[in-house]
């Protein structure tokens, strides 16, 4: 009776929450961290292993913390970590992974769980970063690899600081089943986690702090920048190069090609060896497909065919349940990493195959190992769901960094600590406006999305994707059902050509974008909640002194998940089937149409009214755009093109165009050059741009011939 007596009081001790101090340590210039608990061996940063740019990091410098610390606690309880940060009334959250429906977070409750997007934003996704970005400038990292469930503004504490209006429905039609919250509330179903905070003079630094903690973003090869088509499943060699012909009969580029499941003996689950059948040489094949000038991926999924020759020896090394029939090997093992290794270097990147495609690493929760799987680690199941797709990114860009080239593929999973990994999240969810927006919420979170275009109903449809995929990190056909090709709509032929070879004309601010992302931690496609002078709160303190609602402000109050920016400069407001015109935000300061030059607005809403054949595209004022002719091919290593430089607007401006050899790593070791460009006027007001180029390694100049053109039209004496 006694031990009865003491077990029960002992379980009661361990129900109840234990608080435990935040000790705030830092870890790097505007970035603190604090341990809760005991982590697991198994979390976020420590799998993606990323190394912190320390260099670049100290150029943001230093920064206090940016959230008030006695309202930051957290509490263990029964083996899991209750966490709580403060949230101030106007602020806007941002991030908690890769949603399709909605930009901001505030008011949603999350379960951060890696799967199949299901077309609800409920937290499960390719991508369930556990990291969130304010609108006041300061981001927070859950560091664990679990389902962690996040109340984003939702609930409302006994005793909170600032309690909501108590509303009565029957007499009270302002009543709203959400009260006000003035907290981020998380639960980490493990007995201890990692935090981190990372601090900004806005949302965009704080971001930038956030991807160069974890490496820096991606600079891909310059040709993962061209344009990729995907083949039919049951393709052979021949097809391919078929494929390859009429790309170029028709005038269209392309860069690499992807050959889907059919490459292999089988698939689902893979061999990972070439059918002989389709394709009888495949070293001499990936030679003639590279000396025209396009490279090739392959697609697979991780799950290994009992018709490998590898299945005897990984069958110890994984999981207890299978996938397909077939195994799941545990790629924390590094017995298991070399398995894979073998075969993919002898079947693949040994003979110059480019890159993946890794499929089904995300969900769903009937096709993958259940959560009741073990596996020889004794990483548990969940944590694996959460981190395989991370895996495989990790080993697969390392086999393609020891042979010194890099690679630029496609993956269905990610999560936090993997912006520096060379790879484009997909699905096969086929909504072009949540495409969009999916594309806006990328860039909170360190990750990279393709809106890729695989069929369409009409002719319009057709070109409107087209236009949309040409200004994302990945252009790219999906063929691999239907063999569609960009012609295959001819009354729009035409449009879709020329937007195509409009991405090939922007390579090299394409290029200059991604390097941003590399040095300074810049996404390349940003939210507009990411850019200077499109600020809710900027707005609101505005209304607040001169008593003013007006139109500019409430549309910020809402979801901007329809727009983006490109880089610094350049803005794309994307078209959808159906629309004749559509409203654009235009930041604070004056924007300039991309194609005419001609003024367009300042701070405002402006409808757009392109026609058919043009995405809308906008230049900030001063903004510079170094373009090339329209080519078939990004450019070689030895290949120099002519350079146009287009300045836009009224201001003077400077800026910096990035070129490195565009295929090794030689770039992290500061190979790569710069030109500095500057348009000004002189003494006659007129306009004159200059180019310095910044070439201390001694790397061919890539460009030549370099002509300025100010894009202002006629009429302003220019």
């Amino acid at each position: 009776m006694r031990w009865f007596f003491l077990i029960c009081m002992f379980s009661g001790l361990l129900a109840q929450a234990q608080s435990v101090p935040l000790q705030w340590e830092p870890v790097a210039p505007g970035v603190w961290k604090a341990t809760v608990g005991q982590p697991d061996k198994v979390d976020l940063l420590t799998t993606a292993g990323g190394s912190p740019r320390k260099e670049a990091l100290q150029k943001l410098g230093e920064a206090p913390f940016p959230l008030p610390q006695a309202e930051c606690s957290a509490e263990i309880k029964e083996g899991k970590v209750y966490l709580r940060f403060p949230l101030q009334e106007e602020e806007q959250l941002f991030g908690l992974g890769l949603q399709f429906k909605t930009v901001n977070r505030r008011g949603q409750i999350l379960n951060l769980h890696m799967d199949h997007y299901q077309g609800r934003d409920d937290g499960r996704s390719h991508a369930p970063v556990p990291f969130y970005v304010s609108s006041s400038g300061y981001g927070v990292l859950i560091n664990s690899a679990r389902y962690i469930t996040v109340y984003a503004g939702t609930a409302v504490r006994v005793n909170s600081q600032h309690p909501p209006r108590v509303y009565d429905r029957n007499t009270e039609p302002d009543w709203s089943a959400q009260p006000y919250s003035d907290a981020v509330e998380m639960l980490v179903p493990a007995a201890g986690t990692e935090i981190y905070v990372f601090a900004g003079k806005n949302s965009m630094e704080a971001v930038q702090r956030y991807n160069l903690f974890n490496g820096g973003g991606v600079l891909p090869p310059k040709w993962g920048l061209g344009f990729t088509h995907r083949m039919p499943t049951l393709s052979t060699a021949a097809q391919v190069k078929a494929e390859a012909t009429a790309f170029n009969e028709h005038g269209f580029p392309l860069d690499f090609i992807g050959l889907e499941p059919g490459w292999q003996t089988k698939a689902y689950p893979c061999t990972f060896e070439w059918d002989k059948s389709r394709f009888p040489d495949p070293a001499a094949f990936v030679k003639e497909m590279q000396a025209k000038g396009i490279r090739l991926n392959l697609w697979l999924n991780p799950y290994l065919s009992p018709a490998s020759s590898l299945y005897s020896a990984a069958k110890p090394l994984s999981g207890s349940h299978t996938v397909w029939n077939g195994l799941v090997p545990d790629l924390t093992l590094p017995a298991a990493q070399q398995l894979y290794k073998n075969i993919f270097k002898t079947q693949h990147v040994d003979i110059g195959v480019s890159g993946y495609k890794i499929d089904e690493v995300d969900g769903v929760d009937s096709w993958l190992w259940p959560d009741v799987a073990t596996f020889p680690s004794g990483t548990t199941a969940e944590q694996m769901r959460q981190v395989y797709g991370v895996m495989m990114q990790r080993l697969t860009t390392g086999w393609f960094r020891e042979k010194g080239v890099r690679t630029y593929g496609l993956v269905r999973a990610s999560n936090a600590g993997a912006s520096s990994f060379p790879y484009v999240i997909y699905n096969d969810y086929y909504n072009h406006r949540d495409f969009i927006t999916a594309l806006c919420n990328s860039s909170f979170i360190g990750v990279l999305w393709t809106p890729e275009v695989r069929a369409s109903k009409t002719a319009e449809e057709w070109l409107r994707r087209m236009q949309s995929a040409c200004f994302s990190p990945m252009a790219m056909l999906n063929a691999w059902a239907d063999g569609t090709k960009p012609w295959s709509f001819p009354e729009v032929e035409k449009q879709v050509k020329d937007v195509a070879l409009l991405r090939m004309q922007l390579f090299p601010y394409l290029y200059t974008v991604f390097s941003q992302y590399y040095l300074e931690g810049k996404p390349p496609v940003r939210a507009m909640n990411l850019v200077e002078g499109f600020s809710f709160q900027h707005q609101s303190q505005k209304a607040a002194l001169d008593g003013t609602e007006n139109p500019y402000r409430m549309a910020l109050r809402e979801d901007v998940k329809d727009q983006f920016m490109l880089g610094d400069d350049l803005l794309v407001a994307p078209m959808f089937t159906g629309q004749t015109t559509r409203k654009v935000i235009l930041p604070q300061g004056k924007w300039y149409d991309f194609y005419t030059g001609e003024y367009v607005g300042n701070g405002n809403i402006i409808e757009a009214t392109p026609g058919l054949d043009k995405i809308p595209l906008y230049v900030r004022d001063g903004g510079i755009i170094p373009m090339i002719p329209p080519v078939t091919h990004t450019p070689a290593p030895d290949e120099q093109l002519p350079l146009e430089i287009r300045h836009y607007g009224e201001a003077e401006s400077t800026a910096v165009l990035y070129d490195d050899d565009g295929q090794s790593y030689d770039y992290q070791q500061g190979k790569y050059m710069q030109y500095r460009l500057s348009a000004k006027k002189d003494k006659h007001a007129k306009w004159q741009g200059q180019v310095v180029i910044e070439n201390k390694q001694g790397l061919k100049v890539a460009y030549k011939n370099i002509k300025w053109r100010f894009m202002l039209p006629e009429s302003s004496g220019r």
